[in-house]
């Protein structure tokens, strides 16, 4: 059984940490919020006060952070990972971050001795929680084999995507085609409930057809058709308004450097950023739908909003 230090401890790294220590691994964590801190302690991971002494005598790193600017801060900035961490331990960044970001990562690792891996999931919460999230590699290959050994508690899915970045670059591609589904999933939704289509019987039907996707099994935005959808409980977060908006806009940035029109990516994209700038950030992407069902109107502020709230 390994040490492992980790970074960032919110609501994937927490769920995913008490999966390696059920696997019986010795994880010691830091994160700036003690309340996130708090929570995986209660789940067996060892506190620590600071990111010097999560990665003590660890023999692998784990971060898991919002951004690009959040992972090179922990890695590069004063008091982060570089600065203190042996160059015989393997590095694993599981953060969904920008192709740039990743790649200074990986520069900045190698030129200490490190080796390091690009490796963000898909999955949501619930598959943090339930240990089958799917990870996308991206490194040198004896460096993805080691961190594969590592990550198997907390995967259903663990898939090598070839050199530096590319794990990263999947990952966008991926949740491009996620966020664009659940959108037209909004749509569709929407529209057969007002055609006077059981929302059951319809969801059956597309399910089924060539209507199908991931965001409809799993996320359909209406209520009381899907039991893992946060339209049942409104709307509470599983995959944050906020963090879809991030998401969408690393693929519309990748897009532009490569000169990839990203049409519909581009609509999604606005529709996000409105939730966003009406105070829905906190929500889950599912929210999106209200947008199309007309129970939120843009430019029109939350409560939350005018007080200052979080949404």
């Amino acid at each position: 059984m390994a040490s492992i230090g980790w970074i960032g401890l919110g609501h994937m790294g927490g769920p995913m940490t008490a999966n390696l220590v059920a696997a019986g691994h010795t994880v010691r964590g830091f994160d700036l919020s003690e309340e996130a801190l708090a929570a995986a302690v209660g789940h067996g991971v060892t506190a620590a006060g600071s990111i010097a002494q999560a990665i003590e005598g660890a023999e692998v790193v784990f971060t898991m952070l919002p951004k690009g600017e959040h992972a090179k801060a922990v890695y590069l900035g004063e008091g982060g990972i570089l600065e203190t961490v042996g160059t015989d331990v393997l590095l694993v960044d599981s953060s969904t971050i920008d192709i740039e970001s990743a790649q200074a990562l990986h520069d900045a690792a190698a030129a200490h001795g490190n080796r390091f891996v690009d490796a963000p999931v898909s999955g949501g919460i619930s598959g943090a929680e339930a240990g089958t999230l799917t990870f996308m590699v991206g490194g040198h290959d004896d460096a993805v084999r080691d961190a594969s050994a590592y990550i198997e508690p907390m995967a259903g899915n663990i898939i090598p995507t070839g050199a530096a970045t590319t794990g990263q670059a999947a990952k966008i591609c991926n949740n491009l085609m996620l966020f664009i589904n659940l959108a037209s999933t909004s749509e569709g939704a929407v529209l057969a409930d007002r055609l006077g289509l059981d929302r059951k019987v319809f969801w059956d039907i597309a399910s089924v057809s060539s209507g199908d996707s991931w965001a409809l099994r799993t996320w359909y935005p209406l209520p009381g058709v899907v039991p893992t959808a946060a339209s049942n409980n409104d709307f509470a977060p599983t995959f944050t308004t906020e963090l879809a908006h991030k998401d969408i806009n690393l693929a519309l940035s990748a897009a532009r450097q490569t000169g990839t029109p990203l049409v519909l990516a581009e609509q999604v994209s606005s529709m996000f950023e409105t939730l966003v700038q009406d105070g829905k950030k906190g929500l889950d992407c599912s929210a999106i739908v209200q947008l199309v069902d007309g129970t939120h109107q843009p430019g029109a502020a939350t409560p939350a909003t005018t007080t200052g709230g979080a949404a």
